[in-house]
């Protein structure tokens, strides 16, 4: 795929930055919401599920017994940030009474997409050791993708069966795109990974449940990407919805995780109707 075979400026249609008002002021103010919340939190920082040195994840833990685990997986294109940036959307699950693992992975170019997609199942493993229940996962942009790829039955992840639904926040379902675009000398994406790493292209986990949750003022790109996922994971017969969320772009989608009692939280802890 080039540009001059579809007409289409990939290095455009995937950015999101330079149509978002403010944009350069998001990750800043992340990073200092999620200090702070680790500053209160109870909860284990910092602790290896792998031998690498971004193999790391901090699990925040509730009053009590939790009910279950959820593992939220940051974006950045597979190229940028770590888990220190998303903290504080760990509290609105942790305050419904759930365990809440946060993991770093190796980024591209020093990691491939297969090989990240590993790396984030050897989290989820490694924090549901640690707690019981169900597990539900989920992950902004980039992390959409990698969360939707524990779902595909090419992936192996030895807890699967406890995967109860996965919410992927503005994912990337579809990769094949990419190839065109700029951000691909980093991602090194050759028709056969783009193609293999592609939830859209998979077949799900019969049984899964999944919820596409997309800004309504985000690139039409990517509401391509979750419409497309939820389109074609239906047909398979997944447990499939497709949320547009009013006026929030790719940005501010994510904010509703900070708040136990927000749309977004009641959607990646509540059952599918």
């Amino acid at each position: 795929m080039t540009r001059q075979l579809d007409g289409i400026d990939w290095d455009e249609a995937l950015a999101n930055a330079p149509h978002i008002e403010g944009a350069e002021s998001f990750p800043d103010q992340w990073a200092k919401r999620a200090a702070k919340f680790r500053d209160s939190a109870r909860g284990q920082i910092d602790t290896a599920y792998g031998a690498a040195p971004r193999e790391r994840l901090d699990l925040f833990l509730p009053e009590g017994q939790p009910h279950g685990l959820v593992v939220i997986v940051h974006g950045g294109y597979w190229q940028r940030f770590d888990k220190s940036y998303w903290s504080h959307l760990a509290a609105g699950p942790r305050a419904q009474g759930w365990a809440v693992a946060v993991p770093s992975y190796t980024l591209a170019p020093e990691a491939c997409l297969p090989e990240i997609t590993a790396q984030i199942a050897c989290a989820i493993e490694c924090a549901a050791a640690q707690v019981s229940g169900p597990i539900h996962l989920t992950g902004h942009s980039a992390g959409g993708h990698l969360v939707t790829r524990m779902l595909c039955t090419d992936t192996r992840l030895a807890v699967r069966e406890r995967v109860a639904h996965v919410l992927s926040i503005s994912g990337v379902h579809d990769l094949r795109p990419l190839m065109a675009a700029q951000m691909n000398e980093q991602l090194r994406l050759t028709p056969e990974t783009a193609a293999a790493e592609s939830p859209c292209l998979h077949l799900p986990v019969p049984g899964s449940a999944v919820t596409c949750w997309v800004g309504g003022h985000e690139r039409p790109e990517f509401l391509r990407q979750s419409a497309l996922l939820r389109e074609a994971w239906d047909r398979e017969g997944t447990r499939a919805r497709l949320v547009v969320d009013g006026t929030r772009h790719h940005f501010d989608v994510i904010a509703g995780l900070e708040e136990a009692g927000s749309a977004l939280t009641q959607a990646l802890l509540g059952p599918l109707d």
